[in-house]
């Protein structure tokens, strides 16, 4: 059976690939994908292999990750959870600007399943690059005045 790091590593090939199917696929039936910065409250958390698979549908459309240029895994007291730091480049499909994230994502597979899938992005960096920056600064500010 793929180690922990195995699976992760094929679901960045897979990525890469832009096969957001076969990426889904590897989600166990009740995994959970989280995403912790994401400013829109509803973006936040996906439950369920199907409701992971629709949130990925239209990824390509939106970001052309191109390449992982760094990439260090750290191994926990759990076999079956790493925490990986990564960076990938790419560019935002409807400006062309170029995009270059750094991530950290907790990740965890039991039974070769991705059961979860917790990743830390800025979405500041996103937002620049997707040329959405004032409707980020607008959210936060309404968010801030709640």
């Amino acid at each position: 059976m793929p180690t922990t790091e195995d699976t992760f590593r094929l679901m960045w090939d897979l990525l890469l690939a832009k096969d957001m199917d076969a990426v889904a696929d590897l989600f166990a039936e009740d995994g959970v994908a989280e995403f912790p910065f994401a400013v829109d409250v509803s973006q936040r958390r996906r439950v369920g292999r199907e409701a992971i698979r629709d949130y990925l549908a239209g990824f390509p459309e939106q970001v052309d990750i191109q390449e992982v240029t760094a990439l260090t895994v750290h191994h926990t007291e759990q076999p079956e959870t790493i925490v990986v730091e990564l960076t990938v480049n790419g560019r935002t499909v409807s400006t062309g600007e170029p995009y270059q994230v750094d991530y950290i994502v907790v990740f965890t597979v039991r039974d070769g399943s991705i059961t979860r899938y917790r990743d830390y992005w800025s979405p500041l960096a996103t937002a620049v690059a997707g040329g959405t920056l004032p409707e980020l600064l607008d959210s936060l500010r309404a968010e801030a005045t709640r």
